[in-house]
C-alpha cells in the first residue's frame, strides 16, 4: 500500500467551517479529539459528546438516526475511532438510514494515544469502505473550498447514509473540554429532544 499524502488542513477551522450552519442538527461526537473539536465550536444542547465507548460514534449516530428520523444527524468521528469501529459501517449500510452523515476527522495518527501512525496513512481508504457497504455517497476532502461546500450539502436530503474523510493535519491542538458528566450530557440531550431525564 503507498503512503497518504499529509493534508495542510488545520482540524478546528475544518469542523468550524464544517458546522457553521448546521441549524437544528443532531451531533455526535466520538472520544477525544472530534468532542474537542465539536465543542470547540460552541456548546449546544444537541451535542452529544463521548466520553467512552470508543468506536462507537458512528453506531450510536445511527440509533439516534433511527430513534429520531424527523431529524438530520451527523456523527463526528477521528480516524483512530473509524477504524476501531470498522464493522459499525457495515450495519449503518445495511440499515440505510437516510438522515445520518459520518465525518471521519483524519490526520492519519492515533492522536490520543501519542501519535502513532494509523491505517489511514497506509493505504486504508474509509471511503472505499463505506462506497463497498452501500453508502448513498462518500468522498474524501483536502481543501477548506471543499469543506466549505460539505456543509452545504449536509444540510440537504439523502438517499442513504453518507461518509466524508476530511484530512487534517497531525498535530493536537489545545483541548477544549465540555462537562464530563455523562449524566448530565444526556439529560440535557434528552431535554433538548423533549424527553424527561431517566
Amino acid at each position: 500500500m503507498s503512503m497518504s499524502v499529509p493534508s495542510q488542513l488545520d482540524r478546528r477551522a475544518a469542523v468550524a467551517a464544517l458546522l457553521k450552519n448546521r441549524k437544528d442538527k443532531l451531533v455526535v461526537s466520538g472520544l477525544g479529539s472530534p468532542t474537542y473539536d465539536l465543542h470547540a465550536t460552541g456548546d449546544r444542547d444537541d451535542n452529544f459528546y463521548l466520553w467512552g465507548a470508543m468506536g462507537g460514534a458512528a453506531l450510536i449516530g445511527l440509533g439516534l438516526a433511527q430513534a429520531q428520523p424527523g431529524k438530520r444527524v451527523l456523527a463526528l468521528t477521528g480516524d483512530g475511532e473509524q477504524l476501531m469501529g470498522l464493522g459499525g459501517i457495515a450495519t449503518i449500510g445495511v440499515a440505510h438510514p437516510r438522515n445520518l452523515d459520518i465525518v471521519v476527522i483524519d490526520n492519519q495518527h492515533f492522536g490520543e494515544t501519542g501519535m502513532q501512525a494509523s491505517h489511514t496513512g497506509c493505504g486504508v481508504d474509509l471511503t472505499a469502505i463505506a462506497t463497498a457497504c452501500g453508502f448513498a455517497a462518500t468522498a474524501t476532502l483536502r481543501t477548506p473550498e471543499e469543506v466549505q461546500k460539505l456543509a452545504t450539502e449536509i444540510a440537504e436530503p439523502a438517499d442513504g447514509p453518507r461518509l466524508f474523510v476530511i484530512k487534517v493535519k497531525a498535530e493536537n491542538p489545545p483541548r477544549s473540554l465540555p462537562s464530563r458528566d455523562a449524566v448530565f450530557i444526556k439529560n440535557r440531550f434528552r431535554a433538548h429532544l423533549g424527553f424527561a431525564a431517566a
